[in-house]
């Protein structure tokens, strides 16, 4: 089956790479470092290899921006833990490169960035044979058969950090057969984020699970992105803000139908904030904004140094990178995506952990848990549709103490689930060398 899915990449890659480049349309970071996609590196990227530090080369793969910022917590700890150790963090899209060069620059020469070469054998040979990792951790569902399967054969110990797998998720991999079931069977260890998600690992084959929880709650806050929100929320005034965050396409248009026909139930001056997920659509959802009648501003356009957003402004358009924490900080109720159309939903820890009352739609099935046990804690509330949410909205917009309580719920619950990061790197003294 392996040499058969590797056949399979050979193929298709010229229709990749095409992809590739006619993705780099929208986005031109599609278009830089294709070498690096093939595992090939040039007389530039030596230096990269060749580690300032005399430790051992960990590698952390977050394929992109939930991922990346999911791994912050580890890649600090990391870093802090073994002080002679440099990390190379991968990734598969420009975004989440982004995302990883905004958060962690403060580190220096000590972190290397790429992307992840193609799954062939000979692509990731080569990767390992440039950076000589001493270990490799995934982060979140990351399973590749011809990486994992390289790496065992290097002597190169594979660990799937924060992980998690949904049931429709084990279907899936249960479809694909000995594929998968062999290249589970090849990581070193699981550090799962519950007893659930270790279970359906371990129904894979894999040896070795742990239950750490999500490192994602142990992300802190920068006090850079918390003044950006105080300093966005002075330009917007004392209006009240409803957020919708990580939006995906088709839920836009959704929830500007409900805005427009259930206005009355929210606030005369409300803001809407809308931050879509993917980059991308940025330019395409303020068309949709527009088509609707509505006055809308960027927050690219949007000076915070003082100046004030006129209040005809009737829908923010949050089209910035690496801004979400101000946004979750900007607003009084905070709309999570994803989750009105069966996509899976997104994380609500982050508004949990700055006390923002959180709302959620009826398709989470890829944060099952967290988001049970978040409605069960009283700082979440789901919703049925896109109506539902913004008259819901409404009300917790008009009622400050029932909004303070459930921000205080959300923020009391992220708290007590701190404490995977520590966890996960216990396990690990045992695969990574020491020099």
């Amino acid at each position: 089956m392996r040499l058969f899915y590797s056949l399979m990449w050979w193929l298709a890659l010229p229709l990749v790479l095409t992809r590739l480049w006619l993705r780099g349309r929208k986005e031109p970071g599609y278009r830089q470092h294709w070498g690096e996609r093939l595992g090939f590196y040039g007389r530039a990227a030596k230096s990269s290899a060749a580690p300032a530090v005399a430790g051992p080369v960990l590698w952390v793969h977050a394929v992109s921006v939930g991922e990346t910022r999911a791994a912050e917590p580890l890649v600090d700890a990391l870093l802090a833990e073994y002080p002679s150790s440099r990390i190379i963090l991968t990734h598969m899209t420009p975004t989440g490169r982004a995302t990883g060069k905004a958060l962690f620059a403060r580190h220096g020469e000590r972190l290397a960035q790429s992307y992840l070469p193609y799954d062939t054998g000979s692509m990731v040979s080569r990767f390992i044979r440039h950076f000589k990792p001493s270990v490799c951790i995934l982060m979140e569902t990351e399973v590749w058969p011809n990486l994992i399967a390289v790496c065992g054969a290097k002597g190169v110990p594979v660990v799937l950090a924060n992980a998690r797998l949904s049931e429709r998720s084990l279907r899936k991999a249960t479809r694909l057969g000995s594929l998968l079931t062999n290249a589970a069977r090849g990581i070193t260890l699981v550090a799962a984020q519950t007893e659930a998600d270790a279970q359906r690992v371990r129904s894979l084959g894999v040896q070795k699970v742990e239950v750490t929880g999500s490192i994602k709650f142990d992300v802190v806050v920068p006090d850079a992105a918390l003044a950006t929100g105080v300093a966005l929320r002075a330009a917007i005034g004392e209006r009240p803000v409803l957020l919708c965050a990580s939006t995906r396409e088709g839920e836009e248009e959704l929830i500007l139908q409900a805005y427009v026909s259930a206005r009355s139930a929210l606030p005369a001056d409300v803001l809407l904030l809308i931050v879509p997920r993917h980059p991308q659509r940025f330019d395409e959802v303020q068309q949709l904004i527009a088509a609707r009648g509505l006055v809308v501003e960027r927050r690219s356009k949007l000076a915070l140094d003082g100046g004030a957003m006129p209040h005809s402004v009737e829908v923010l358009l949050g089209d910035s990178m690496g801004e979400m924490f101000a946004y979750y900080a900007a607003c009084d109720v905070a709309f999570v995506g994803g989750s009105l159309l069966p996509l899976g939903g997104q994380n609500l820890i982050e508004p949990a952990a700055l006390g923002k009352p959180v709302l959620i739609g009826q398709h989470t099935f890829n944060f099952e848990l967290v988001t049970e046990d978040a409605l069960a804690a009283g700082g979440a509330q789901r919703v049925t549709d896109a109506r539902d949410m913004i008259v819901t909205a409404g009300r917790l917009l008009g009622d400050t103490a029932a909004r303070k309580t459930m921000g205080d719920n959300a923020q009391s619950f992220a708290n007590q689930h701190r404490g995977a990061t520590r966890r996960t790197l216990a396990l690990l003294p045992a695969l990574i060398r020491r020099d």
